[in-house]
Order: C-alpha cells, then structure tokens, then sequence
C-alpha cells in the first residue's frame, strides 16, 4: 500500500468498498441489510464512528474514523464477514432468482486471486482517502449523498433509503 493510502489510528477516511465485476447485489433488502447489521455491531463493538454513508447496488461509500486500532484491520474483517454472509444468504435464503449466475460470477472472480478458495465477493481495494482537510471531507459527504441521484435511482438524495442523508435511514451516523 503506498505512504498516500496508509491509515492510521484515529484519522477520518472516506472509504470505497465495490462488488466484484461491479454486480448489483444491494438492489435485494436482504443483502443491504447485512450490511447495516454489521456496521451497526462495528460502532458498538469495533470502535467505528460512522460520518456518512450510501449502499449502492454495487459498491459501498463510507466516511468513517476508528479511535482504537487500525481502519485497515477493521476493513479486513469487516470485508470477510460480510462476504460470508451475503453468500450464505444468496445460496440458501431461497428468494434470489439470480442464484446460480451471482455464484458463477463470484467463483469466475475468485480464481484468479489465491487467498480466495472458492468465491470472491469484495474488490481487492478500498483506496482509503484520508480526510484531513475540511473542505475535502464536505466535498466527499456531498459525493456520497448525491451518489443516489446521479445514478438516476432517487431525484432527492433524501429519498434513498440506504443513505446518511435520508431521516429514516437504518443506520444512525455518530455526531
């Protein structure tokens, strides 16, 4: 990792987190989900203060500092398990049509990187940016709000669901 994408202890970052090939898996509830749950238990059990948000159908935004221990401990743990339980919620929850094509893709991604025995489910980057300059956090915080909206999904950021910037989003940001 180069000196400009080292995280540190304490520091703001702004974080990317994308589906192999780009798939959209957040368009089915169940699988956002997974990832508010386990955001929700990183705030109260990793040290995790979340700024901002959006799930996207592919990839994930976050604004995000970890007081205690390394973001990039946090981001491999929390990449792994969420990888597991979106699988294991694809290959047995019973509702997904696009079973067999979602597993074939994330087998086909899986064998060209070793650490990955049988799927592979996040991108290898995350490209963590680190927020030290004030104007460049509000930047990245309007970035991820209007992400909905210049993806055609919403026409008011507020609408989406799986958003810091809509009221009656599942997750709740750290103040």
């Amino acid at each position: 990792m180069s000196e400009y994408r080292k995280t540190y202890e304490g520091g703001l970052f702004f974080i990317t987190l994308t589906v192999v090939g780009w798939i959209d898996v957040f368009t089915r509830k169940e699988y956002a989900d997974i990832l508010v749950e386990s955001l929700e238990f990183c705030k109260k059990e990793k040290q995790l203060a979340i700024f901002a948000y959006v799930i996207m159908p592919s990839h994930i935004h976050l604004i995000v500092r970890r007081n205690e221990g390394l973001l990039s401990d946090w981001l491999r743990d929390f990449k792994s398990y969420t990888a597991k339980q979106i699988i294991k919620e694809i290959e047995n929850g019973g509702f997904e049509s696009r079973k067999e094509w979602l597993l074939h893709l994330f087998k086909y991604h899986a064998k060209f990187k070793a650490q990955n025995s049988k799927y592979m489910f996040w991108q290898k980057s995350n490209h963590p940016t680190d927020l030290f300059i004030e104007k460049v956090t509000h930047q990245k915080i309007d970035y991820i709000h209007h992400n909905p909206v210049a993806a055609n999904i919403v026409t008011e950021e507020s609408y989406y669901h799986y958003s810091s910037t809509n009221p009656l989003s599942p997750l709740k940001m750290n103040e």
